[in-house]
């Protein structure tokens, strides 16, 4: 881990004193003000409420990148998804681009299944709905 700026080797964070703050993966996204690369930068359209568009920056690209990166869903698997959050609805997403043909959708709230199948579920279990996981 690195303090300094990938493009040009210098650091933006320093405490009182001056030192140099170590900070995680580039963004401190902690704060409430920051400085960031610009590789780290999207524009978009003011028109986005922020509380929307921070799901765009982390929970699709997470979910998104967890079914195509670290489990690596291949076409014509079956992926179940635990939880039907900003997270899980983007782990829809990215299995049903991966060619998952079954992608089930586990959530104890039953309109997340509606909303699922905009991002590609094709079953939803309810685990409040029944007395046996076998069922």
């Amino acid at each position: 881990m690195s303090p300094y700026m990938v493009r040009d080797g210098t650091s933006r964070f320093t405490d009182a004193k001056g030192e140099v703050l170590y900070h995680s993966l580039d963004v401190s996204s902690f704060t409430e003000y920051t400085v960031v690369d610009v590789g780290h930068l999207v524009k978009i359209d003011s028109a986005i409420p922020p509380n929307r568009a921070c799901l765009l920056s982390c929970g699709v690209s997470t979910g998104v990148g967890a079914a195509w990166k670290t489990a690596q869903v291949e076409e014509g698997s079956t992926v179940a998804i635990f939880g039907l959050g900003t997270i899980g609805l983007a782990v829809a997403e990215g299995a049903r681009l991966c060619g998952a043909t079954r992608i089930i959708g586990v959530d104890v709230n039953p309109t997340k299944f509606e909303i699922g199948k905009k991002f590609g579920l094709t079953d939803f279990f309810n685990p409040k709905e029944t007395a046996s996981v076998s069922e």
